[in-house]
This record gives C-alpha cells, structure tokens and sequence, in this order.
C-alpha cells in the first residue's frame, strides 16, 4: 500500500477517534449532575422521599446510583482510544524516553501488534456476546427499582472497545512508518516526535523537503 493512502488511513482512524473523545467526555456532564443529586438527597432524605411519594420511583437511590455507573462506564470507555491518539493516556516511562525513535516506534509497534490490538479484539468479542445476550433475554437490572435495557449500556462497551482497537491500529501504521518508511518522511505523530521537535505536542502535518 502507498506511504500516503497509509498516512491517510492513519489520520482518518485518529479523526474519528477523536470525535468519539470528544463526545463521549461530555458523559462528565451528566454524571457529575447525577453524583452531586445523590448526596445531597442523601443528606435530605425528606425530599428524596416526597419526590418518590409524589412524582414516582424514578428518583430512587438505586436509579440513581445506577445512572451514575452507567455515565461513568460511557465516559471511560468512549475517551479510550481518544486518550491513546493524542498521548494522554497513562505512561510511566523509565527508559522508553531516553530511546531513539525508531526504538520508541519499535516498542509502540510490538505493543500494538501483540498487546493493544489482540486485548481490543478478544475482550470486544465477549463484550459484544454479552451484551448480545443482554438484549436476547430482555435483562433488567438486579433491583426491582433499577434500570432496564441493560444491553445498551453493554453495547456502548463494546463499541468503545472497537474504538480503541481502531486507535491502535491507526499508531501501529504510524509507527511502520517511522521505522520502514522514508527517512526524510515527517507526518503528525501521534505517540511519538519527531527528534526535531520541540514541543511534546503533535507537530502539525507538512510534506517533506530535501534540502540540499
């Protein structure tokens, strides 16, 4: 395959994944709103209870609490991959940052290839099985006050997976680029930078110039 159809697979995968980041942090909003209602009708258990008499079950603690993992679960899974493109995920690098870069490439390829991918892949196969199920048997929560539709919940992990799986493979190019690729060739990393770049931030992406 071309370097360049290569790089603008790479980019589209960091593109969409982005966009996913981007919407799924907004699952902070909401359950943030949902975690400060339920202590403070916890501390005010009158209310809790008036609103229970006289408006329904829908603001029962077990709903509320629920709704709270559910956000929570959305929230993490959807920024996964987010998370991995624009090298914000967690490293704690005690050797790796003092390699070159295509011993950096070479470490971020074989993670790829037999770390990232393969977990995304198998874990997102049973993910998508269980909440397959989930949807077959109409499952409901454990609590007879909970929530019900349970698959989708399950569903948004799956997607979520798929998601970071995709975010690994959109590195996993990259990083054959940076070690079989062009040695003039100079793209928008992603994990890595470029031994000329000074800034830890993503470079922005330009065509490569032979100077003589």
């Amino acid at each position: 395959m071309p370097v360049d159809m290569l790089l603008r697979v790479s980019a589209s995968l960091r593109r969409f994944n982005e966009l996913v980041g981007r919407w799924g942090s907004l699952f902070i909003l909401p359950l943030v709103g949902v975690t400060i209602w339920d202590v403070a009708v916890r501390k005010l258990g009158g209310i809790q209870y008036w609103l229970i008499t006289n408006l329904g079950p829908a603001f029962e603690s077990t709903i509320i609490q629920e709704l709270e993992w559910h956000f929570h679960t959305a929230l993490f899974t959807l920024v996964l991959g987010y998370g991995y493109v624009t090298n914000r995920h967690v490293r704690v690098d005690l050797i790796r940052e003092k390699l070159s870069l295509r011993k950096q490439a070479w470490i971020e390829l074989l993670g790829c290839t037999f770390f990232l991918i393969p977990f995304c892949a198998v874990v997102g196969y049973f993910a998508f099985i269980f909440a397959y199920d989930s949807f077959v048997i109409g499952e409901i929560s454990a609590s007879t006050v909970g929530l019900p539709h349970r698959w989708i919940i399950k569903s948004v992990l799956v997607f979520g997976l798929i998601v970071a799986g995709l975010s690994g493979l959109a590195v996993w190019i990259q990083s054959v680029l940076v070690i079989f690729g062009p040695q003039d060739l100079r793209f928008d990393l992603m994990t890595l930078k470029w031994p000329d770049d000074k800034s830890s931030r993503r470079i922005k992406l330009e065509p490569a110039t032979n100077e003589k």
